[in-house]
């Protein structure tokens, strides 16, 4: 089989950060690397969970609600994939730190978690799910447009 583009990074230089992983068509995949691969401690999944939760909710309902096409976690646990369209850098950027940090200053009731909305609605952390979300803001206001990209010996 063909290997995937992800494969084909070199997963032992990574940093924390967002980056651009690959461009089909209209859509655009970035890596949202809270952790740095292979360095733990990964991120637990209950917490994982929450983010999912709280930045799908929020970016969904932003003002680039139609060019979201998904938000997710990582199986290595390291970060998420964000996939959008018709979005610039800035924009992406911007609107992963504003999901974030309303994350991170997250106050009630998680959405989406009870047993009809949620498959395993019982496993969510919001408190650690908030640390992980302000520790990820602080990387990205270090971070510009400019800084996207993977490195050579990263791509």
């Amino acid at each position: 089989m063909k290997r995937i583009a992800s494969f084909e990074v070199d997963h032992t230089v990574l940093t924390e950060g967002m980056y651009l992983s690959r461009q089909d068509g209209d859509v655009t995949t970035w890596d949202v690397r809270f952790v740095r691969p292979n360095t733990p401690p990964f991120l637990e999944m209950p917490a994982v969970h929450t983010i999912e939760h709280l930045v799908a909710t929020y970016v969904r309902n932003s003002a680039f609600a139609d060019r979201i096409v998904y938000f997710g976690p990582m199986g290595c646990r390291t970060g998420f994939y964000f996939l959008t369209r018709d979005m610039t850098d800035a924009e992406s950027l911007d609107l992963m730190r504003e999901a974030l940090t309303f994350t991170a200053a997250f106050e009630g009731d998680i959405p989406g978690v009870s047993a009809v909305e949620c498959g395993n609605w019982l496993e969510h952390d919001l408190e650690k799910a908030k640390d992980y979300a302000a520790s990820m803001v602080a990387v990205l206001n270090q971070k510009t447009a400019a800084d996207m990209r993977y490195t050579k010996g990263e791509a």
